[in-house]
């Protein structure tokens, strides 16, 4: 089980917070709790997995982003602050597709031919309402706290076949967005392939196998739990819990 060594943080206004370093930490968004867990496999020079959150000029509209770029270290730096730069552009527009669009364009301009498979959600507090794209990511997990049930967030199947796909491979891609409720006590789960490649004591599939029994209550020690059963390479789980 990982411990949590760092003071929760909780993001002010026009605020970006992430990286690809090792952190293990709590951070507060207006009406959102979320817990991190990123362990590269070389602390020194950051993993291949970014993540990054912010919070916009009015205190209305939190975004949270995780990547999984081919390649780490070094090399992933400046996707790193290409990343950030785009948080901070993007702050104030809950919309994301110029967000998708610049994230995309970005990756074929430069990052010296590297792509990455990206989620990206943006929560307005207000209206409780949350925005997502997926850029070819594995779908987070949705804990719907008033049916007490697990279940995908998942955009729709109607998507065209040259959307959705990695950024940084095809010029012009489409991302759409889909808009869900968020309700009160529901818990989403972002992860990379730490977690799906991830194998147990009995040699099974970590995330599968607690899929597939149902993972228990949404709470972060629950998630601390998974996190340190994984392959210390990847920021494996990003969780944000409603608590309006």
């Amino acid at each position: 089980m990982y411990d949590e060594p760092e003071k929760p943080h909780a993001l002010v206004c026009t605020e970006v917070w992430g990286g690809n370093r090792k952190v293990i930490r709590t951070v507060k968004l207006p009406s959102l709790v979320a817990w991190v867990a990123s362990a590269p496999i070389n602390e020194g020079e950051g993993g291949g997995d970014l993540h990054y959150m912010s919070v916009c000029d009015f205190d209305l509209i939190s975004r949270v982003a995780l990547a999984d770029v081919s390649g780490h270290g070094n090399e992933v730096n400046a996707v790193t602050q290409t990343l950030r730069n785009l948080m901070h552009k993007n702050i104030n527009a809950w919309d994301q597709s110029d967000f998708m669009r610049g994230l995309n364009d970005a990756f074929r301009q430069g990052s010296n031919g590297k792509y990455a498979t990206a989620i990206v959600l943006s929560f307005h507090r207000v209206m409780g309402r949350l925005a997502f794209s997926n850029a070819g990511h594995l779908p987070p997990l949705w804990y719907h706290a008033a049916q007490k049930a697990w279940g995908w967030l998942e955009e729709g199947t109607e998507a065209k076949k040259v959307s959705g796909l990695p950024v940084g491979l095809i010029p012009g891609t489409d991302y759409s967005q889909t808009v869900v409720t968020l309700n009160p006590s529901d818990l989403l789960v972002l992860y990379t392939d730490g977690i799906t490649e991830a194998g147990n004591e009995t040699g099974g599939n970590e995330l599968g196998t607690r899929t597939a029994f149902g993972m228990g209550a949404p709470s972060s020690s629950g998630l601390s739990e998974i996190a340190g059963r994984s392959p210390a390479s990847t920021n494996r789980v990003v969780s944000g819990q409603s608590s309006q």
